[in-house]
Parts: structure tokens; sequence; C-alpha cells
């Protein structure tokens, strides 16, 4: 696939500095929004092997020191020094000498290798947003300035992620994101109407309340202003209206219009006739750069679905409202969870995704299925998962937990027995299982599908077994799922097995189901009462008007 090639919405899986390279096409896309690891110290941000078998400097785990210089952040420095723009080179150049060969350097060489590359696939309308928090934040702009050059920087904004628990023993609490603005020139798509926070009639400042202070019987705010016209010298709207003679700004019609209408009010007898502005119409408050009205996602949050670096829809809106317009495409390069493809979608804009872990892949699929109804394959398409026996042979091959992730999530089931960004895997007894999958029965009581991955060596021990960890832990069924061909004995034992029957579909279902993944893959549907809530189901929103579900297919 050439870098033009791209027609419709898609997901990527893998790493994103080669997709950038050999999948998307210089000056194609028009925004992008960037939420990358922080290099902060945090328990979610991992590095995993792509199926080539390499190890990617894409996602580092953070649990272990964040960052690492090693072969893989030398050679992506040296490659730069050897092939990068020049004024990159010196930028880079000048933070290792200054810097050191640690940590950092190896997050900032990462970061400078992605940064140049989405430069340049941004069209000269289009406006980059980075998100990052202040640990790096500093190194990062003189990134970006150099790239984009300090001309094209637009804002420094800072979002305020949580509120303040305390102080600190010494510091004060850090509680805000930074998001850096940059356009790729002066002709860059602007959207300044969207730029308005609507008020809050719960709580209006001092200023606001004191000028919007009457009230109509129906509760809705108003102000009195002046209908006077500042020029005097305008005979054609001078006349008598309401027993005052008077240069109106408006004629005689457009006055009567909206006195009849209610609009135009006189207070007294003898007093100037006034208009009245409603608060609920006026644009709202113009936004600055600090931002404190969108809130995280918090435990509560109906959006909420448990990724932890997962931002509100209500902060990407607002991005791509500002700087893209309906049918444009915005990339995310780090997608993680899907919240820019989901806002992007809501917004009537095509899209591209690319993450490094098929859970995160998975994740943004089904939130796309609940979310507005589309599927992978039908409305946009997946690059980089296997799409035969072959290719999911290699992957398991090269990484047998991504093999897994990615194998449970052909049937929609939650991973379990480890942390869901974890390079490891799988951490302690899993208990004999890989994944499960919830569905509801009679009276609302919540039942299990059981759900074990094997790559290879299966035997009709093991279907024995799974049957066994379905008794134990009181599950409805268990799936099986291979990539190679069960035996006979392997159905004999899924057989004896037996049938669970639910009491709310009244339908037998065989509790123990053998499920290949070249099966999977030729669309053989599993067995079992309908599911909900393998992850938190994404809340089902519509497009914005105008938009055509599954467009660019």
């Amino acid at each position: 696939m050439s870098p033009q090639a791209i027609a419709e919405n898609t997901l990527f899986y893998g790493d994103n500095l080669p997709i950038l390279r050999e999948h998307i096409g210089s000056a194609s896309i028009d925004l992008v929004y960037l939420d990358p690891p922080f290099n902060s110290n945090r328990s979610y941000n991992v590095l995993f092997a792509d199926e080539s078998g390499k190890e990617s400097e894409a996602q580092i785990t953070a649990f272990e020191d964040t960052w690492h210089w090693d072969q893989s952040a030398a050679r992506t420095y040296h490659e730069m020094i050897q092939n990068g723009p020049l004024d990159v080179v010196k930028v880079i150049g000048s933070l290792h000498d200054f810097i050191g060969e640690n940590q950092m350097m190896a997050y900032l060489v990462m970061m400078a290798a992605r940064l140049v590359e989405l430069h340049r696939v941004l069209k000269p309308t289009g406006s980059l947003y980075l998100h990052c928090d202040p640990s790096a934040s500093h190194y990062l702009k003189v990134i970006l300035d150099t790239i984009f050059s300090t001309e094209n920087f637009r804002n420094e904004i800072v979002w305020q992620r949580t509120t303040p628990k305390g102080l600190a023993t010494r510091r004060l609490p850090q509680n805000h994101d930074v998001i850096f603005s940059y356009q790729k020139s002066g002709d860059a798509k602007w959207n300044k109407d969207t730029l308005y926070v609507p008020y809050d009639h719960a709580d209006l400042s001092r200023k606001t309340a004191v000028k919007y202070c009457h009230q109509d019987p129906d509760g809705r705010l108003y102000r009195l202003s002046d209908l006077t016209n500042p020029n005097p010298d305008r005979p054609n709207l001078t006349y008598e209206f309401l027993g005052m003679t008077k240069v109106w700004r408006w004629t005689r019609e457009r006055m009567q219009k909206a006195y009849e209408d209610g609009l135009v009010i006189q207070t007294k007898p003898g007093s100037i006739p006034q208009l009245k502005r409603y608060l609920d119409e006026q644009e709202g408050i113009p936004l600055g750069d600090v931002w404190t009205d969108i809130s995280p996602i918090n435990s509560q949050a109906d959006e909420r679905l448990g990724y932890p670096t997962q931002k509100p829809v209500a902060l990407l809106e607002r991005i791509i409202q500002a700087s893209s317009n309906p049918g444009d495409w915005v990339l995310d390069p780090f997608c993680g969870c899907g919240t820019a493809i989901a806002a992007a979608h809501k917004l009537d804009r095509h899209w591209i995704g690319i993450d490094i872990t098929h859970l995160a892949i998975s994740l943004q699929k089904y939130r796309l299925q609940d979310t507005f109804g589309i599927t992978a394959g039908k409305d946009y398409q997946v690059i980089g998962e296997p799409c035969d026996e072959s290719a999911a042979a290699q992957l398991a091959k090269d990484n047998r937990y991504q093999f897994q992730w990615w194998a449970l999530s052909l049937v929609g089931a939650k991973p379990l027995g480890g942390e869901q960004d974890s390079k490891t895997g799988k951490k302690g007894k899993d208990r004999g299982i890989d994944g499960v999958i919830n569905f509801v029965e009679a009276k609302g009581k919540p039942k299990r599908v059981l759900v074990q991955v094997k790559s290879g060596h299966v035997n009709s021990g093991l279907i024995r077994d799974l049957r066994g960890t379905v008794e134990r832990e009181d599950a409805a069924i268990g799936f099986f799922i291979t990539l190679e061909p069960a035996t006979s004995d392997m159905e004999k034992e899924a057989l004896a097995a037996g049938y669970y029957t639910s009491e709310l579909w009244q339908k037998d279902y065989q509790r123990i189901q053998i499920l290949t993944i070249d099966q999977l893959l030729s669309g053989v549907e599993v067995d079992m009462p309908a599911a909900h809530g393998t992850f938190k189901q994404a809340k089902r929103l519509k497009v914005r008007e105008g938009t055509q579900q599954g467009f660019g297919v």
C-alpha cells in the first residue's frame, strides 16, 4: 500500500514510526492529535514487540524507570543525525550533549523522530496538538519549535485534569496537563466561532450576573441594550417610536416587528425603548488557553471505559472543531482507547488511528461498534492484524501474549490474569482463564463465559482442564480457542461436558466449545447468549447531522 492509498477510515496495529513512513502520504492530514507516553513514571506506558519480532520504542514500560538509553534509542538517534532535517539534527545533537544518554534523551529521540513525520503528513492548512505533562514539556516545545518553526506556535493550553487534593509536602499539587498547539502555516484552518464556553446559569460570574439582571416569567435572563444610533446624521432612521423621537439603529419596520415579538420594551412611560438580549442566545465566554471547564474521566463518568489514560470526548471535540471541518482527515498516532477517533467520527471527520497493542485496537473496535454501530471490515479497515492462519501463527511465534489478546478480541473477551498493558503478560497463576465474556441471565443474574487460548501443543487433557475450570468457577460456558486443529479426542471431551440451558433464552448451548483461529477468521460466530460488559460498553451516540455512517468506505 502506498502512502497515498488510504481512502477510508483506518486503524493500524503496529509501531507508528514505520506506519507513518510507509502508509501516510505527505500533506494528506488536516489535524493531528497525539497523547503519547509522558515519561512520568506511570505504570501504563509499555513497550511491545511488533509482529516482525522487533522491539519498538513507541511505548516503554513505565514501572521500570519508564525509558532506557539502549540500542533502539541509540539507533534512532544516529539515524536522525544522519538523515534528519538540518535544524532538527542541531537541536537533537545539542540536547544529547546537554542531557546525556539517559531516559529523558531516549524519550526525546523517540518523540522527535515521530514529530518530523507528523509535520510531513500535515497539509499546509493543518494543525497539530501534542498532549503532554510538565515532566518533559519544556524539551518537547524546543523540538516542536524547531520542526514547525516558532512563528507557527499558537498556544500552550493548560488543561486542569484534576482538582488539588491538599498541599504536597514540598511542592504544589500537580493537577494539569499541557497541550501544545502548532499550525503548519499561516493558512491553517481556525474556526473561531466554536471557541466559546457556554454560560453556566447556575454559576454566573458577578460581572455577568450584574449585566443580565432581568428575568422573564419563564426564567430566561436578559439585559437591556441601547437602540439609538451612534451616528446622529441618519435622516432615514430618524422617527418617533413609543413617544420618543430618536435616530434609531433599525428601520421603523424592523423596530415594529421586534416590538411585536416582545424584544423591544419601554420600562416606563417616557423612557427610551431598549432591546432585550437573552443570555442563552449569546455565544458564551471567549475561550482562553487555560481550560478548567472540561472534567477528567472519573470513576463515575458515563464515558469511562477503564482505559488508564482515557481523555474526555469533550476535550477532543473542542480541538477537532477548532482546527478542522467536516470531511477532513484526523490522525491520532497513539490512539489508545480511541477517544480522538470517536470524537472525529461523531463530528463527521475521516480518521486514522495507530496503536502498538492488540488490546487497544480491540477496545477501539468495541467502542466504535457500541457507540456508532460500525464494524471493522465493513465500515472501516484494520491494517496490521492477522488476516489468515499463517499470519496468526507468526504472531504467536513472535509474541504469544499479543497473540492471546488478539485471539480474545475475535470473540469479544476481556483479558484476565495480567496488566492490560503489560509486556510480560500474566503475573502469577491465571487459574486456567485467559479471558471472560459476561452476559445476563433471567432475573438479571450475571453469568460468565471463560475463554482459554492456545497457540500449540493441544490435546484432550486441556479440554478436561477447561471443563474443570468452568465447573470450579461456576461459569456457564467455556471457549477453547486454538491455532492448531482440534483432535477427535478433544471434540469427544467437549461433547461429554454436556450443555448449558439458558433460562432467559430458552436454548441449549454446548458447555465446552472448541473454536479454531481459522474458523473465527472465516466468520464462525460463538454460540452463547447475547453478551454484555466485556469492556465497559461505550454510550451510543448519534453522528452529527449530515454524517454518513461508515463514510469513506
